[in-house]
């Protein structure tokens, strides 16, 4: 992984687990006990989910950049199942707090989504590569017409 996405997953993350942080407190005085569980299995939910798809993102953008968009459709259908899938498995559970668990998933999830449009807002990515320019001018430079 490359520094500015490790830097890009970070300005996501962070402001994610302070979400799930307060997400927990309040849920642990409004449900007690069961709605910090929910509101700990939302964080984690959310975290796992975001994180694993832009790294995967991240690695078909390097390897396979002619499927950039196609698998970023693909990604996010894939993570909305999985998330379908875990709540549709929990759903009648009396291990955590479901309303608890729902908001904090909700929450997070659009903290994760703002803090990563701001990362890529404001990194800086070349969209053209200033080398190859550099290399095409001097080959013309030098060569006799």
């Amino acid at each position: 992984m490359q520094s500015n996405d490790a830097r890009l997953l970070l300005h996501a993350v962070v402001p994610t687990l302070a979400t799930g942080v307060i997400a927990v407190a309040v849920s642990a005085v409004v449900a007690g006990a069961t709605g910090a569980i929910g509101a700990v299995v939302g964080t984690v939910l959310v975290l796992l989910v975001m994180g694993a798809g832009l790294v995967v993102l991240q690695q078909t953008s390097r390897k396979l950049p002619q499927l950039f968009q196609m698998m970023g459709l693909l990604l996010y259908t894939v993570q909305i199942l999985l998330v379908a899938v875990f709540m549709i498995t929990f759903k009648d559970t009396t291990l955590f707090d479901t309303k608890a668990f729902a908001f904090t998933l909700l929450g997070a999830t659009l903290v994760w989504i703002a803090a990563q449009t701001r990362g890529h807002m404001k990194e800086k990515i070349l969209y053209v590569n200033p080398d190859s320019a550099d290399a095409k001018k001097a080959e013309t430079a030098g060569s006799p017409t």
